[in-house]
């Protein structure tokens, strides 16, 4: 589970090997199973994950009580709510499994720790704040540019192990849509 964690870091900044117990000792395995939720919106966010294997999702509850998603995680990436952990604050997400997924869980205090021992480990984790900060503003330029239709294409273009693994209705959340409407996109894009 950890040697892809180490990999991570690897693409990012150079870790050397008598290093790398050091490092996984900051870091918490977890085990969930689909659905199970790992945040609850009203908790205090205490940890920053690293999917191993799976998928996590970010959603919140609207005031109709329907759920929107605004993020995924599949294998390698970061998922928490930045501002609660950051701050040690009560959340206003819930973090879910998709499917049964493997987290590395890392706390707010082991990660200041982490830094000041491991300081390459400081600009690994900036540089995927700066990706995921990034990948945010992209998404909202493309909720505001694209057509429907053509938000659900780019999203299957640069995404497409997404649509394998996604139930569609979730699908339809994270894109704004309802699962009948993304259930008529796809007919249409069969025809």
């Amino acid at each position: 589970m950890s040697e892809q964690l180490i990999k991570h870091f690897a693409r990012f900044v150079e870790i050397k090997e008598a290093n790398i117990p050091g490092i996984l000792s900051f870091f918490q395995p977890i085990s969930l199973l689909k659905k199970e939720n790992l945040l609850r919106e009203g908790s205090i966010c205490t940890s920053h994950y690293f999917v191993v294997k799976g998928c996590l999702r970010l959603f919140f509850v609207n005031e109709k009580g329907v759920e929107q998603t605004i993020q995924f995680a599949l294998e390698n990436w970061w998922l928490t709510d930045y501002m609660a952990f950051q701050n040690q604050q009560v959340s206003n997400f819930y973090i879910q499994a998709v499917e049964k997924t493997e987290v590395l869980a890392i706390s707010l205090s082991a990660q200041e720790q982490l830094f000041l021992q491991f300081p390459p480990l400081e600009k690994y984790f900036r540089l995927i704040y700066q990706r995921a900060y990034a990948a945010s503003q992209l998404r909202i330029k493309y909720l505001y540019h694209f057509s429907r239709e053509e938000l659900y294409e780019q999203f299957i273009t640069a995404y497409p192990e997404f649509i394998q693994r996604i139930p569609q209705y979730l699908l339809a959340s994270f894109l704004g849509f309802t699962p009948e409407y993304l259930s008529e996109l796809r007919k249409k894009k069969r025809s």
